[in-house]
């Protein structure tokens, strides 16, 4: 996919190459104002601000003595309700000398989200393991990996597990667009890669 060559300036125009031409000679971008320009600017001068703290983010997270990350694949099943509800889950597999899945919802449960245009996956990580007193307090992060080909934008979440609290929060998966999370539920299977830190004691 080719960029507009105003996309600097806020053009968000994404096409194949021999459409370039034909976008950029009537791309709307040529008429904007001094104005609406700089506003463009500041918004592209946030977004770079906050990817390069969600780096030293995870440069941070890098220090601690336990990590460890696994290549996943999320498969869809049907709740066994009267009326169904599509969800994702993962098998189990071992982290941090622990026993865990990762499970997804899309729009928030809605009953049917395949009628839906507008759409948007989130997901939870779930202690399976029983723990007595200790809890364990763990950064986590989705990334594209090895075997799939989303473009997931890395965001860090943290949720301190015990006996008690078992689930994490859902949270939102980011991606771009509805229309790579589309994409993405076209296939059979979610491939992805998550990486844990426990938060040292």
């Amino acid at each position: 996919m080719t960029k507009c060559q105003y996309h600097r300036i806020g053009c968000t125009w994404q096409g194949i190459f021999h459409k370039l031409a034909d976008h950029e000679e009537g791309c709307s971008h040529l008429k904007k104002t001094g104005v609406e320009v700089l506003k463009a600017l500041e918004d592209i001068d946030r977004q770079a601000n906050e990817e390069m703290r969600m780096l030293r983010s995870i440069f941070d997270l890098l220090s601690f003595e336990k990590i460890t990350y696994h290549d996943l694949q999320m498969k869809p099943y049907r709740t066994d309700d009267f009326i169904t509800r599509l969800y994702y889950e993962t098998g189990r597999f071992s982290a941090l000398g622990q026993q865990w899945v990762i499970k997804a919802r899309i729009n928030d449960d809605q009953r049917n989200p395949t009628m839906m245009w507008e759409r948007k996956i989130s997901y939870q990580l779930v202690l399976k393991s029983k723990i007595s007193s200790n809890s364990i307090d763990v950064h986590f992060v989705v990334l594209k990996g090895p075997f799939g080909n989303a473009k997931i934008k890395p965001l860090i979440y943290r949720f301190d597990f015990n006996s008690d609290k078992s689930e994490c929060p859902y949270n939102y998966l980011p991606l771009p667009d509805s229309n790579e999370c589309n994409k993405l539920l076209s296939s059979k299977t979610i491939n992805f890669r998550v990486i844990m830190f426990q938060v040292p004691k």
